[in-house]
């Protein structure tokens, strides 16, 4: 479970419907009944690669990886971040190739992986290259979303383009779930042998190698599947000079980007996250540190399943008039204190461990916390999303909205890498039991250990990061907060792009 993290803005552009020609005729959902189930396949596929990304860290943490590795390996989820660089390149056509490639890389993966994450014998994780490995399998899920994306909208009537958006939101998110949470379930030997085996095992049901093949497997059926049997609808293929050139779509988005308030919401929007970024970041990894294991950590997030679907339901409500800013000032700072109670949830879990691990009242209290976490977090984000898609001009709303989302999601990614980064160099340790020898590096460490003594903590840079994010952030809601709300005061032609023809 990731105590963090915006839901992707993912899904078709504003104006998928305007691309649509004149052709496509009303039909029913029942008519398109299988390309619809076909598109939430897809989607879930899609989610796998997501999911397994973010059960790596985790893994990292029970292998005591250093903070700087998870800040370096938290790149891997920049590339759906920014993905609007190469999707002007991107079509439908690319999406069977996309997914053989993905599969393929799967397969291949499945043989490198334990190597990758170390044996346990005195190997460690090889997270530069766990990193690079996973940045290609991200970037390659990235490309295949914009491809099925894409191809929605030849496989879609007019009338039903909408449902491909549901498609995405539940896909994505059971395929997420398949490759996290399940994944992280049955990797575990003790909640194996505790659940679902007679006999216990040293092991798992499953390894991330296994998991991997199985998974490559049938990314490669599938897209065999669909590459047989799945033709694109000739009717719903926009016309080509309704298209834009490659070079023009660059160019219209950088003309977007230079417009004075979307550069001043850019910067805003980059900034306004840096105090969260500690809690959202690291509250989890440190919880695994403390001793929760990962699976039951992973399963917690069960229960938020039914919120995350009510929330932007109840929240549209307040965001849907024409200042949706309001509710995304209003549940900053409660989403701030809630990053200081974080932090109290890691202090707290050391003295309520016992041999039989954590009681049953601290994870119903890490469930109420992350319940009321997602409460602000879903205020804010679907606050983002229909300011979006409020200011984003009619005419070029697709692409427009796509950089505005692109750029919420950046404000969210660098902040959580920095943190990672920061953890351990704020992080004090001493050396004892073995007098004239420090910790402050890793080889001082070892020496330390060498000479008969052990590190120990006496300042957790988790907590320092955690307190100075919060007084940021509270800085950026009394200074800034004023000046991102005035946003909603521009006119409507502060935010039109003028064209050129």
């Amino acid at each position: 479970m990731e105590l963090t993290g915006e839901p992707p803005p993912d899904g078709l552009p504003g104006d998928t419907e305007a691309l649509l020609p004149a052709p496509a005729r009303a039909r029913g959902y029942r008519a398109e009944l299988g390309s619809i189930l076909l598109l939430l396949v897809l989607y879930v596929l899609q989610g796998i690669p997501l999911g397994l990304a973010g059960s790596v860290p985790l893994i990292l943490q029970s292998k005591n990886a250093s903070y700087t590795d998870q800040a370096f390996f938290s790149f891997v989820f920049w590339p759906f971040s920014l993905k609007l660089l190469w999707a002007p390149l991107v079509d439908a056509s690319w999406l069977v190739p996309t997914q053989y490639v993905l599969g393929l890389f799967m397969i291949y993966m499945s043989t490198q992986v334990d190597a990758l994450l170390g044996d346990g014998h005195g190997r460690g994780p090889d997270v530069a290259a766990l990193t690079v490995t996973f940045f290609l399998f991200e970037f390659l899920a990235a490309t295949q979303d914009i491809a099925v994306d894409g191809w929605a909208l030849t496989m879609l009537s007019r009338e039903n383009v909408g449902y491909a958006s549901t498609c995405n939101s539940v896909g994505q998110t059971a395929g997420y779930f398949l490759g996290n949470v399940l994944f992280l379930a049955l990797e575990s030997a003790s909640f194996c042998n505790k659940y679902l085996r007679f006999e216990p095992q040293p092991r798992g049901i499953v390894t991330l190698s296994d998991f991997l093949f199985f998974w490559g497997a049938v990314f490669l059926i599938t897209t065999t599947l669909v590459a047989f049997l799945k033709k694109e609808n000739l009717e719903l293929i926009p016309a080509k000079e309704e298209t834009k050139g490659i070079t023009d779509t660059y160019k219209l988005l950088f003309s977007i980007i230079k417009m004075p308030a979307v550069l001043t919401f850019c910067i805003l929007i980059l900034t306004s996250k840096v105090g969260f970024s500690a809690a959202d970041a690291v509250t989890g990894l440190k919880l695994v540190e403390e001793g929760v294991p990962k699976e039951h950590l992973a399963l917690l997030a069960v229960p938020m399943v039914p919120l995350q679907i009510i929330l932007p339901l109840v929240i549209s409500k307040y965001t849907a008039g024409p200042q949706p800013l309001n509710t995304f000032y209003k549940a900053m700072p409660y989403r701030l204190l809630l990053g200081l109670e974080f932090a109290l949830l890691v202090w707290w879990a050391p003295k309520v461990k016992h041999e039989g691990g954590f009681p049953v009242y601290y994870y119903a209290v890490v469930v109420l916390s992350y319940a009321l976490h997602q409460i602000t977090l879903y205020s804010m984000y679907v606050a983002i999303m229909a300011f979006n898609a409020k200011v984003s001009d009619p005419l070029i709303g697709g692409t427009y909205m796509t950089l505005l989302n692109t750029v919420s999601n950046l404000g969210g990614n660098w902040p959580s890498t920095v943190a990672l980064w920061l953890v351990d160099p704020l992080t004090v340790k001493e050396c004892a039991g073995a007098q004239g020898h420090t910790c402050a590096t890793a080889e001082t460490a070892e020496l330390c250990t060498a000479a008969g003594g052990s590190c120990v903590t006496t300042l957790d840079g988790y907590y320092v990061e955690s307190v100075i994010c919060v007084i940021l952030g509270f800085a950026w809601w009394f200074f800034l907060g004023p000046k991102f709300k005035k946003l909603q005061d521009e006119g409507q032609s502060s935010w039109k792009c003028k064209r050129s023809n």
